[in-house]
């Protein structure tokens, strides 16, 4: 009887179970290089991130033209996003508009969480000892974006949506957060800021982040609505890196009762107990106040 001979290489060209998966899923090539084709995702995340630059609803046609599809590419994963509450119909409309949905993802991430949970009933205080309004604000990209709010007890009051978002650069918030950021992080501010301003307002922007820095908060009035003053103090980690910023949008009115070096101690002792409840420590108020 002749003895069966097997070929030495036989083992090495059978397919694995786990690579067969990839390459039917089309996660691989069959050689152990995973390369990730999701179509379908990668449709829905064009989807998202193309709605929340948009202030007006679109259609789903719109969608597609905007993205370079077809429209039956698109209006599956459209339903699916509706279907899973991510994108709404405003009441009559036809068109969509990005929901909250994905905000409140992010508000669920734990060390963000965190710093919200210590800081709202800290805000609550405040806005009630104060009489003024208050919100905090972290960095988003270029952006400074919203995370907390709280408005005031009196009938008048300057208010900021939670989620709002704006340049950081041209905020009282987002200069306090960028001051207390390393050299590189601050440098990749001003360079990505570069194309969109004068030259001159550059540079006096970065010399009011160096004061800001130097005597630890942000004091400016009128920036954005006349008769506001806006003073912002950072919430920093135990490295002394801003978390986030506390800021206080003071309003000038005869039914004012706390007077406004009163109300901004009173929001620098806000800042520093959230800022020790985050492992870190604020630097002293000192009085008087000085702006840039």
């Amino acid at each position: 009887m002749a003895k069966r001979t097997e070929d030495p290489g036989a083992k090495k060209r059978k397919p694995t179970a786990k690579k067969a998966i990839e390459t039917l899923a089309g996660l691989g090539d069959g050689d152990g290089k995973r390369g990730y084709a999701v179509p379908a995702l990668e449709k829905g995340l064009d989807v998202l991130e193309l709605m929340a630059s948009l202030y007006a609803p679109i259609t789903p046609s719109q969608i597609a033209q905007r993205l370079d599809r077809s429209l039956q590419e698109i209006y599956r994963v459209v339903l699916a996003l509706e279907r899973r509450g991510y994108i709404v119909r405003p009441p009559g409309e036809e068109a969509l508009v990005l929901s909250t949905q994905l905000f409140g993802l992010a508000t669920m991430f734990p060390p963000f969480r965190r710093l919200v949970d210590a800081a709202q009933p800290i805000l609550n205080a405040l806005a009630l000892e104060a009489s003024q309004a208050c919100h905090m604000a972290v960095l988003d990209g270029l952006n400074q974006r919203i995370v907390a709010q709280v408005d005031s007890p009196a009938p008048i009051a300057i208010r900021l949506r939670v989620g709002a978002a704006s340049p950081a650069v041209h905020g009282a918030s987002g200069r306090t957060l960028i001051a207390f950021q390393p050299a590189a992080v601050q440098e990749w501010f001003f360079s990505e800021a570069v194309a969109l301003n004068p030259a001159d307002w550059l540079a006096s922007c970065r010399k009011r982040v160096a004061d800001i820095q130097a005597r630890g908060y942000e004091l400016i009035e009128g920036e954005v609505v006349h008769g506001v003053i806006d003073i912002s103090f950072p919430i920093l980690n135990a490295e002394g890196r801003s978390l986030a910023a506390l800021t206080m949008p003071f309003l000038t009115s005869y039914q004012v009762v706390i007077p406004f070096e009163e109300a901004a101690r009173m929001a620098h002792q806000a800042a520093s107990r959230i800022t020790h409840a985050m492992g870190g420590t604020l630097t002293e108020l000192k009085r008087p106040l000085q702006q840039s």
